[in-house]
Protein backbone atom coordinates (compact mmCIF):
# COMPACT_ATOMS: atom_id res chain seq x y z
CA UNK A 1 0.00 0.00 0.00
CA UNK A 2 1.16 3.57 -0.44
CA UNK A 3 2.73 5.22 2.24
CA UNK A 4 0.96 8.63 2.75
CA UNK A 5 3.58 11.46 2.95
CA UNK A 6 1.39 14.64 2.92
CA UNK A 7 -1.56 15.67 4.44
CA UNK A 8 -4.74 16.75 2.93
CA UNK A 9 -7.06 15.75 0.69
CA UNK A 10 -5.90 13.14 -1.77
CA UNK A 11 -5.84 15.41 -5.27
CA UNK A 12 -3.97 18.11 -3.42
CA UNK A 13 -1.15 19.31 -4.86
CA UNK A 14 2.58 20.13 -2.30
CA UNK A 15 2.15 23.47 -1.06
CA UNK A 16 3.68 26.31 -3.45
CA UNK A 17 3.93 23.16 -6.31
CA UNK A 18 2.09 21.45 -8.93
CA UNK A 19 2.38 18.24 -9.87
CA UNK A 20 4.54 17.47 -12.85
CA UNK A 21 1.98 15.26 -14.07
CA UNK A 22 -1.96 14.83 -13.81
CA UNK A 23 -3.01 18.76 -13.21
CA UNK A 24 -0.96 19.66 -15.64
CA UNK A 25 -3.01 17.29 -18.66
CA UNK A 26 -6.15 18.03 -16.83
CA UNK A 27 -7.64 20.00 -19.81
CA UNK A 28 -7.30 17.23 -22.62
CA UNK A 29 -8.57 14.63 -20.01
CA UNK A 30 -12.31 14.55 -20.76
CA UNK A 31 -11.45 14.21 -24.20
CA UNK A 32 -9.15 11.21 -24.20
CA UNK A 33 -11.71 9.13 -22.20
CA UNK A 34 -14.70 9.87 -24.51
CA UNK A 35 -12.07 9.06 -27.20
CA UNK A 36 -10.61 6.06 -25.94
CA UNK A 37 -13.08 4.72 -23.38
CA UNK A 38 -16.39 4.95 -25.51
CA UNK A 39 -15.29 4.55 -28.93
CA UNK A 40 -13.81 0.83 -28.09
CA UNK A 41 -17.04 0.64 -26.04
CA UNK A 42 -19.45 1.25 -29.40
CA UNK A 43 -17.37 -1.42 -31.09
CA UNK A 44 -17.89 -4.19 -28.72
CA UNK A 45 -21.41 -3.45 -28.87
CA UNK A 46 -21.63 -4.06 -32.39
CA UNK A 47 -19.19 -7.05 -32.39
CA UNK A 48 -21.83 -9.64 -32.13
CA UNK A 49 -24.44 -7.88 -34.63
CA UNK A 50 -21.32 -6.90 -37.01
CA UNK A 51 -19.87 -10.75 -36.96
CA UNK A 52 -23.86 -11.96 -37.26
CA UNK A 53 -24.50 -9.88 -40.09
CA UNK A 54 -21.37 -9.75 -42.47
CA UNK A 55 -19.46 -12.78 -41.26
CA UNK A 56 -16.13 -10.98 -40.92
CA UNK A 57 -14.55 -12.79 -38.33
CA UNK A 58 -11.85 -14.59 -39.17
CA UNK A 59 -9.54 -17.05 -37.60
CA UNK A 60 -6.68 -14.77 -38.27
CA UNK A 61 -8.79 -12.02 -36.13
CA UNK A 62 -9.39 -14.85 -33.13
CA UNK A 63 -5.91 -15.02 -33.05
CA UNK A 64 -4.91 -11.70 -32.88
CA UNK A 65 -7.62 -10.73 -30.60
CA UNK A 66 -6.93 -13.38 -28.43
CA UNK A 67 -2.99 -12.92 -28.34
CA UNK A 68 -2.56 -9.21 -28.08
CA UNK A 69 -5.28 -9.09 -25.23
CA UNK A 70 -3.05 -11.85 -23.49
CA UNK A 71 -0.12 -9.35 -23.93
CA UNK A 72 -1.87 -6.24 -22.90
CA UNK A 73 -3.95 -7.80 -19.89
CA UNK A 74 -0.61 -9.05 -18.31
CA UNK A 75 1.11 -5.69 -18.81
CA UNK A 76 -1.35 -3.96 -16.82
CA UNK A 77 -1.32 -7.26 -13.93
CA UNK A 78 1.86 -7.76 -13.81
CA UNK A 79 3.65 -5.02 -14.67
CA UNK A 80 0.88 -1.68 -13.31
CA UNK A 81 -0.33 -3.37 -10.52
CA UNK A 82 1.99 -6.06 -9.43
CA UNK A 83 5.37 -4.71 -10.12
CA UNK A 84 4.96 -0.76 -9.97
CA UNK A 85 2.02 -0.28 -7.73
CA UNK A 86 2.96 -2.87 -5.03
CA UNK A 87 6.53 -4.01 -5.54
CA UNK A 88 5.88 -7.44 -5.35
CA UNK A 89 9.03 -8.22 -7.31
CA UNK A 90 12.15 -6.72 -8.25
CA UNK A 91 13.05 -6.48 -12.79
CA UNK A 92 15.45 -6.07 -14.71
CA UNK A 93 15.61 -2.69 -16.96
CA UNK A 94 13.91 -4.68 -20.20
CA UNK A 95 11.78 -6.34 -18.13
CA UNK A 96 10.28 -2.72 -16.15
CA UNK A 97 10.12 -1.20 -20.12
CA UNK A 98 8.69 -4.44 -21.75
CA UNK A 99 5.94 -4.19 -18.74
CA UNK A 100 5.29 -0.28 -18.67
CA UNK A 101 4.53 -0.23 -22.13
CA UNK A 102 2.84 -3.09 -22.61
CA UNK A 103 0.51 -1.96 -19.65
CA UNK A 104 0.16 1.40 -21.31
CA UNK A 105 -1.12 -0.30 -24.24
CA UNK A 106 -4.21 -1.39 -22.38
CA UNK A 107 -5.06 1.99 -23.08
CA UNK A 108 -6.31 2.40 -19.15
CA UNK A 109 -3.63 5.54 -18.90
CA UNK A 110 -0.32 6.41 -18.40
CA UNK A 111 1.46 4.37 -15.69
CA UNK A 112 2.73 7.11 -13.68
CA UNK A 113 -0.99 8.10 -13.39
CA UNK A 114 -2.30 4.66 -13.25
CA UNK A 115 -0.23 3.57 -10.74
CA UNK A 116 -1.01 7.16 -8.42
CA UNK A 117 -5.03 6.50 -8.72
CA UNK A 118 -4.42 2.89 -7.53
CA UNK A 119 -1.94 3.79 -4.56
CA UNK A 120 -4.62 6.27 -3.43
CA UNK A 121 -7.58 3.42 -3.94
CA UNK A 122 -5.60 1.26 -1.36
CA UNK A 123 -4.95 3.84 0.89
CA UNK A 124 -8.53 5.05 1.51
CA UNK A 125 -10.43 1.67 0.25
CA UNK A 126 -13.98 1.64 0.04
CA UNK A 127 -14.00 5.07 2.00
CA UNK A 128 -14.02 8.59 1.25
CA UNK A 129 -10.98 9.15 -1.14
CA UNK A 130 -11.22 6.09 -2.93
CA UNK A 131 -11.16 7.18 -6.51
CA UNK A 132 -13.44 4.61 -7.64
CA UNK A 133 -15.75 2.71 -4.61
CA UNK A 134 -19.19 1.55 -5.15
CA UNK A 135 -19.55 2.11 -1.52
CA UNK A 136 -19.47 5.54 -1.76
CA UNK A 137 -23.21 6.22 -2.21
CA UNK A 138 -24.96 4.35 0.58
CA UNK A 139 -26.35 0.62 0.74
CA UNK A 140 -29.88 1.00 -0.85
CA UNK A 141 -30.84 -0.19 -3.94
CA UNK A 142 -30.15 2.83 -5.94
CA UNK A 143 -27.43 3.62 -4.58
CA UNK A 144 -25.36 0.26 -5.17
CA UNK A 145 -26.93 0.76 -8.76
CA UNK A 146 -25.02 4.47 -8.56
CA UNK A 147 -21.90 3.20 -6.96
CA UNK A 148 -21.34 0.25 -9.30
CA UNK A 149 -21.87 2.57 -12.43
CA UNK A 150 -19.53 5.02 -10.31
CA UNK A 151 -16.89 2.12 -9.61
CA UNK A 152 -16.98 0.18 -12.87
CA UNK A 153 -16.41 3.40 -14.86
CA UNK A 154 -18.30 6.38 -14.20
CA UNK A 155 -15.15 7.97 -11.95
CA UNK A 156 -13.10 8.18 -15.16
CA UNK A 157 -15.64 11.35 -16.50
CA UNK A 158 -15.31 12.98 -13.01
CA UNK A 159 -12.84 16.50 -13.89
CA UNK A 160 -12.04 16.71 -10.85
CA UNK A 161 -11.19 12.96 -9.45
CA UNK A 162 -7.94 13.47 -10.03
CA UNK A 163 -4.80 12.16 -8.10
CA UNK A 164 -1.75 13.85 -7.02
CA UNK A 165 1.08 12.19 -8.54
CA UNK A 166 4.03 13.48 -6.62
CA UNK A 167 2.42 12.29 -3.45
CA UNK A 168 1.51 9.09 -4.33
CA UNK A 169 3.81 8.06 -6.98
CA UNK A 170 7.24 9.78 -6.25
CA UNK A 171 8.94 6.88 -7.17
CA UNK A 172 7.59 6.36 -10.10
CA UNK A 173 8.16 10.21 -11.25
CA UNK A 174 11.83 10.04 -9.92
CA UNK A 175 12.68 6.46 -12.56
CA UNK A 176 13.19 8.58 -15.86
CA UNK A 177 12.58 5.44 -18.15
CA UNK A 178 9.07 5.37 -16.55
CA UNK A 179 8.80 9.67 -16.95
CA UNK A 180 9.77 8.64 -20.84
CA UNK A 181 7.06 5.58 -21.31
CA UNK A 182 4.56 7.70 -19.36
CA UNK A 183 4.94 10.58 -21.50
CA UNK A 184 5.00 8.36 -25.18
CA UNK A 185 1.45 7.10 -23.97
CA UNK A 186 0.28 8.28 -27.45
CA UNK A 187 2.79 6.28 -29.11
CA UNK A 188 1.45 3.42 -27.43
CA UNK A 189 -2.04 4.26 -27.93
CA UNK A 190 -1.64 4.28 -31.59
CA UNK A 191 0.12 1.26 -31.83
CA UNK A 192 -2.21 -1.04 -29.61
CA UNK A 193 -4.63 -0.25 -31.82
CA UNK A 194 -2.67 -0.51 -35.42
CA UNK A 195 -0.16 -3.14 -35.18
CA UNK A 196 -3.34 -5.63 -34.94
CA UNK A 197 -4.32 -3.83 -38.26
CA UNK A 198 -0.84 -4.33 -39.76
CA UNK A 199 -0.32 -7.90 -38.98
CA UNK A 200 -3.97 -8.75 -40.04
CA UNK A 201 -3.32 -7.35 -43.66
CA UNK A 202 0.23 -8.72 -43.62
CA UNK A 203 -1.24 -12.10 -42.92
CA UNK A 204 -4.23 -11.83 -45.36
CA UNK A 205 -2.20 -9.64 -47.53
CA UNK A 206 -5.38 -7.86 -47.57
CA UNK A 207 -6.94 -4.78 -46.84
CA UNK A 208 -10.27 -6.66 -45.54
CA UNK A 209 -7.94 -8.37 -43.14
CA UNK A 210 -6.01 -5.26 -42.15
CA UNK A 211 -10.24 -3.44 -41.23
CA UNK A 212 -11.18 -6.63 -39.42
CA UNK A 213 -8.21 -6.84 -37.30
CA UNK A 214 -8.52 -3.66 -36.14
CA UNK A 215 -12.00 -4.08 -35.58
CA UNK A 216 -11.33 -7.14 -33.64
CA UNK A 217 -7.90 -7.15 -32.59
CA UNK A 218 -7.76 -3.01 -32.07
CA UNK A 219 -11.22 -1.31 -30.70
CA UNK A 220 -12.84 -4.81 -29.22
CA UNK A 221 -10.01 -6.58 -27.40
CA UNK A 222 -9.50 -2.81 -25.45
CA UNK A 223 -12.70 -2.64 -24.79
CA UNK A 224 -13.11 -6.54 -23.19
CA UNK A 225 -10.20 -5.85 -21.34
CA UNK A 226 -11.24 -2.71 -19.97
CA UNK A 227 -14.41 -4.14 -18.44
CA UNK A 228 -12.17 -6.99 -17.29
CA UNK A 229 -10.63 -4.30 -15.80
CA UNK A 230 -13.07 -2.42 -14.43
CA UNK A 231 -15.10 -5.13 -12.98
CA UNK A 232 -12.35 -5.71 -10.44
CA UNK A 233 -13.13 -1.99 -8.57
CA UNK A 234 -16.89 -2.71 -9.18
CA UNK A 235 -18.03 -6.40 -8.92
CA UNK A 236 -14.98 -7.42 -6.67
CA UNK A 237 -15.95 -4.60 -4.23
CA UNK A 238 -19.62 -6.02 -4.17
CA UNK A 239 -19.85 -9.41 -4.10
CA UNK A 240 -17.84 -12.87 -3.75
CA UNK A 241 -16.01 -14.81 -0.47
CA UNK A 242 -14.11 -13.09 2.09
CA UNK A 243 -11.70 -15.37 3.24
CA UNK A 244 -8.75 -13.16 4.93
CA UNK A 245 -9.26 -10.39 6.84
CA UNK A 246 -9.52 -6.74 5.23
CA UNK A 247 -10.31 -3.44 6.36
CA UNK A 248 -12.98 -2.86 3.03
CA UNK A 249 -15.32 -5.40 1.23
CA UNK A 250 -13.11 -6.40 -1.48
CA UNK A 251 -14.08 -9.88 -2.13
CA UNK A 252 -12.62 -12.79 -4.24
CA UNK A 253 -14.82 -13.69 -7.27
CA UNK A 254 -13.97 -16.63 -9.35
CA UNK A 255 -15.71 -16.64 -12.60
CA UNK A 256 -13.47 -13.28 -13.40
CA UNK A 257 -9.94 -14.95 -12.72
CA UNK A 258 -9.40 -15.87 -16.19
CA UNK A 259 -10.40 -12.90 -18.12
CA UNK A 260 -8.71 -10.80 -15.07
CA UNK A 261 -5.06 -13.03 -15.09
CA UNK A 262 -5.94 -13.81 -11.60
CA UNK A 263 -6.64 -10.18 -10.17
CA UNK A 264 -10.65 -10.71 -8.93
CA UNK A 265 -8.76 -12.88 -6.22
CA UNK A 266 -9.44 -9.18 -4.95
CA UNK A 267 -10.04 -9.84 -1.17
CA UNK A 268 -6.82 -12.22 -0.80
CA UNK A 269 -4.98 -9.70 -2.94
CA UNK A 270 -6.45 -6.35 -0.45
CA UNK A 271 -5.01 -8.46 2.67
CA UNK A 272 -1.97 -9.11 1.33
CA UNK A 273 -1.32 -6.25 -1.45
CA UNK A 274 2.50 -6.64 -1.75
CA UNK A 275 1.71 -10.48 -2.55
CA UNK A 276 3.09 -11.17 -6.58
CA UNK A 277 -0.19 -14.36 -6.40
CA UNK A 278 -3.49 -13.24 -5.33
CA UNK A 279 -4.86 -16.97 -6.14
CA UNK A 280 -2.95 -18.00 -3.00
CA UNK A 281 -5.36 -21.72 -3.03
CA UNK A 282 -5.25 -24.75 -4.72
CA UNK A 283 -6.98 -24.19 -8.14
CA UNK A 284 -7.38 -20.50 -7.93
CA UNK A 285 -6.73 -19.44 -11.63
CA UNK A 286 -3.69 -16.77 -11.46
CA UNK A 287 -1.82 -16.34 -14.70
CA UNK A 288 0.16 -13.25 -14.03
CA UNK A 289 1.58 -14.83 -10.91
CA UNK A 290 2.65 -17.98 -13.03
CA UNK A 291 4.27 -15.29 -15.22
CA UNK A 292 6.03 -13.81 -12.60
CA UNK A 293 7.25 -17.27 -11.47
CA UNK A 294 8.30 -17.89 -15.05
CA UNK A 295 10.49 -15.09 -15.19
CA UNK A 296 12.38 -15.92 -11.54
CA UNK A 297 13.05 -19.27 -12.79
CA UNK A 298 15.20 -17.48 -16.01
CA UNK A 299 16.62 -15.11 -13.72
CA UNK A 300 14.90 -11.79 -15.34
CA UNK A 301 13.38 -10.80 -11.64
CA UNK A 302 13.93 -11.89 -8.20
CA UNK A 303 13.24 -10.66 -4.40
CA UNK A 304 9.51 -11.98 -5.73
CA UNK A 305 7.08 -11.81 -2.43
CA UNK A 306 5.48 -15.08 -2.48
CA UNK A 307 2.98 -15.95 0.04
CA UNK A 308 3.79 -18.73 2.64
CA UNK A 309 1.32 -20.82 4.89
CA UNK A 310 2.30 -19.06 7.87
CA UNK A 311 1.18 -15.65 7.07
CA UNK A 312 -1.79 -16.65 5.12
CA UNK A 313 -2.90 -18.29 8.09
CA UNK A 314 -2.58 -15.13 10.28
CA UNK A 315 -4.50 -13.11 7.48
CA UNK A 316 -7.47 -15.81 7.53
CA UNK A 317 -10.54 -14.46 8.55
CA UNK A 318 -12.72 -15.94 12.14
Amino acid sequence: MATITQAGPPNAAPAGRRPIHGEVRDAGRQSLVYLFLLIPMAALAAAVPFAWTTGLLSWTDIALAVGFYLLTLHGVTVGYHRLFTHGSFKPNRAVKITLAILGSMAVQGPVITWVADHRRHHAFSDKEGDPHSPWLFGTSAWAMSKGFWYAHMGWMFEPRNTTNEERFAPDLVRDRDLVKIDQLFWVWTVATFFLPAILGGLITMSWTGAATAFFWAGLVRISALHHATWSTNSICHMIGERPFKSRDKAANFWPLALLSGGESWHNSHHADQTCARHGVKRGQIDTSARIIWLMEKAGWVTNVKWPTEERLARLAAD
